[in-house]
């Protein structure tokens, strides 16, 4: 069989492609291990930019973790994953047995706030707070992280619950299991794909949201990650680039183990 020849054009326009989008993220690796303050100036390899960010009081604050940036960044990534995934998903499955009006007109509800820009739910979340006496802080961000992460679990899970067969939950109650009962043991382990898919988006919003986070955080202390990286944009320190790497590696990670273990699920269908 004759091998198809590479067009020299494509494989340069390709190529030229791959730089564009990964030049700027290697930057930020390669010199987060520089041993100038410069951000564009090389002048050594070092690692001492990574000993000064776990060391940095205001991104880890180990006495404190509650002043912490990256420590309430991951607690309300974390808290606002769980219970957006719960609720999502009991919402999921309250849907489907629900007539099919309410299922169309809560579904488009739902999709008001994915497809509407960014920052209209985070001035009508501010205005909410404001018109409930509600002061900001670290609650007012993990509620809005709750309230805006739901909306993408419920899209994802209520899918996987309604192609289930309707009969199984019947089956369940005729065997003697209670309501609670067949839900953990019946429901659950079918959709449990779906819920972690939710739950990984979630996850990915709330710990990557700015623009919320930013309207409706409190004082100059309550601040995430990204609102930290924002304030600091016009005097950037070099721990940035070492901070920015390390979750690009996090996020690498996952990406890899996700694709290698689609990849081998593949193969065992095959």
């Amino acid at each position: 069989m004759k091998k198809k020849r590479i067009n020299p054009t494509s494989l340069v326009f390709l190529i030229l492609v791959f730089v564009f989008i990964y030049a700027p993220i290697i930057s930020i690796a390669v010199f987060s291990f520089n041993e100038a303050n410069s951000l564009v100036r090389w002048s050594g390899f070092t690692f001492a930019r990574y000993i000064e960010l776990f060391t940095d009081r205001e991104l880890f604050n180990y006495s404190n973790p509650r002043e912490s940036i990256v420590f309430m960044t991951l607690w309300i990534a974390l808290v606002s994953t769980l219970v957006s995934t719960i609720l999502g998903t009991l919402a999921a499955i309250a849907l489907t047995q629900t007539k099919k009006v309410i299922r169309d007109l809560t579904m488009s509800v739902n999709n008001i706030p994915i497809v509407s820009p960014e920052i209209i739910t985070a001035v009508s979340l501010l205005v909410l707070f404001g018109a409930l006496q509600i002061a900001p802080s670290y609650n007012t961000m993990l509620l809005a992280h709750i309230a805006f992460s739901t909306p993408y679990v419920l899209i994802t899970v209520y899918p996987k619950v309604k192609s289930l067969d309707p009969n199984i939950a019947d089956a369940a109650y005729d065997l003697g299991a209670s309501p609670f009962k067949a839900l953990l043991k019946v429901i659950l382990p079918q959709i449990k794909v779906a819920i972690i898919a939710g739950a990984a988006i979630a996850f990915t919003m709330s710990f990557d949201d700015f623009i919320i986070s930013y309207f409706v955080a409190g004082s100059s202390g309550d601040k995430n990650i990204s609102i930290y990286l924002y304030t600091n944009r016009l005097s950037p320190k070099p721990i940035i680039n070492a901070l920015s790497t390390i979750i690009l590696l996090i996020i690498g990670g996952k990406i890899t183990y996700d694709y290698f273990k689609t990849g081998k699920k593949m193969e065992e269908i095959e």
